[in-house]
């Protein structure tokens, strides 16, 4: 069983490139299911997590291929973005 505070220490990897995509600075819950529904990765151009673009990875739970101890696989061809 994961915690969502456990999310923030795992870093996510793209399995199709192999590119580092990051950290999860956020995770999106159904609350009716209780079921994780995406995980929130902040866009590379950010400063301190304040100054620079508000795009964000949003990468939802059929793309996330397998959870470990220390990182989190996922499966990408095309990064969505969401400004928030």
């Amino acid at each position: 069983m994961n915690r969502t505070s456990d999310f923030r220490q795992k870093e996510v990897i793209n399995v199709s490139d192999g590119k580092r995509l990051g950290f999860v600075c956020d995770v999106e819950i159904d609350l009716e299911s209780g079921r994780l529904k995406s995980i929130v990765i902040p866009g590379g151009n950010r400063l301190f997590g304040i100054f620079g673009k508000d795009e964000e990875y949003v990468i939802t739970w059929d793309r996330i291929k397998k959870i470990g101890e220390d990182i989190i696989l996922v499966d990408i061809d095309d990064k969505k973005k969401r400004n928030f």
